[in-house]
């Protein structure tokens, strides 16, 4: 098995060693955090991003959060890391893998153990690997649907820098490309430009080819007839299979939908919220318009503006495929989704 080059996120043994993708391409920076509010600055700045990841980032900031109050306040502790996991659950409100791992370490915390602090530990680096072993047979998976594609378009980061490890919509390029050879194109994916940054590079690590393009451009590929599968990975997906990701997948169903090429969706079961019917009810995170205007605008009285939603919602009627660890659902809804529970 293919060892990656890439790491998101490395456990020490006493902190949390994060790769800061802000600085990617340029610079390859680790920042360590021995503390749940670091972990946490970490995903709000978007240090570490991705669903998976923003998991088990969170995971090891709740195991973090016990190491510290299980020594400094004996009697209290439980409580403070409670406290601490409330804190952790603020820093992004759409991936819903970040509040499926806290709950998951929640459980474990409100255990009586002899020994919590090793159990807390063996928890988190449990969801991490967990995470790995699905990214990679959802691979297979994908691949295998796939077939003999001349070309996949894919959008934003979903390889091992937003998960575990290897990927989830990645991960299906990666285990195609270990097949045979495809076309690989990566949008730019604005304003954060993921894609261009980040996709491309990881990409090019793993010595895979890759063209970017600008993320205007897609329709005019579709057109070209170069692409026939668009794969994107999810930070929430509804019950019924509707799907949050980064702003700009929606645009991307559409285009596909008109230019008959196949959707893909690539999630683990984790990123499945089943207590909200449809995307209705997805709640949509808005960063800050500076991250969008010119520092010329930040000013009281200027009359620019900008909305800056990070994610969108893909409606289950546009995707071909929702790829999971536990099998593929073909036109999503909530009758076929149910398989999955």
């Amino acid at each position: 098995m293919t060892k990656l080059t890439v790491q998101a996120l490395e456990w020490t043994g006493s902190a949390l060693k994060v790769l800061d993708q802000r600085q990617l391409p340029d610079t390859i920076a680790y920042d360590v955090y021995d503390d749940a509010a670091g972990v946490h600055d970490a995903i709000a700045s978007m240090r570490v991003r991705g669903a998976p990841a923003i998991g088990i980032a969170a995971a090891y900031g709740v195991v973090l959060s016990a190491y510290r109050h299980y020594r400094d306040t004996p009697n209290q502790w439980q409580a403070k890391v409670a406290a601490d996991m409330a804190f952790l659950a603020q820093s992004r409100p759409t991936a819903v893998n970040l509040f499926t791992a806290l709950a998951t370490m929640k459980t474990v915390l409100d255990k009586v153990s002899e020994q919590p602090l090793a159990d807390l530990l063996a928890c988190a680096k449990a969801i991490h690997a967990d995470d790995v072993a699905a990214n990679r047979r959802m691979g297979e998976l994908g691949a295998d649907l796939i077939g003999h594609a001349k070309g996949i378009l894919t959008h934003c980061n979903t390889g091992a820098l937003a998960t575990g490890g290897y990927g989830t919509a990645l991960g299906v390029i990666r285990s195609v490309r270990q097949r045979q050879d495809v076309a690989v194109f990566a949008g730019e994916t604005r304003p954060w430009l993921q894609g261009a940054r980040l996709t491309v590079w990881e990409l090019a690590q793993e010595g895979i080819p890759v063209t970017l393009i600008a993320d205007s451009a897609a329709a005019w590929l579709m057109q070209s007839g170069a692409v026939d599968w668009v794969i994107v990975g999810a930070d929430r997906i509804a019950a019924n299979g509707d799907t949050a990701n980064k702003i700009g997948t929606y645009a991307l169903a559409v285009l596909a939908r008109q230019h008959q090429v196949k959707f893909m969706v690539v999630a683990p079961t984790t990123t499945i919220d089943w207590s909200i019917a449809s995307g209705a009810a997805i709640d949509i995170e808005q960063r800050h318009a500076r991250e969008l205007l010119p520092a010329c605008y930040h000013t009281p009285d200027s009359l620019v503006t900008a909305w800056n939603p990070v994610f969108d919602v893909t409606p289950a009627e546009l995707i071909t495929a929702l790829v999971t660890e536990r099998g593929v659902v073909m036109q999503p809804s909530l009758t076929t989704m149910e398989a999955l529970q």
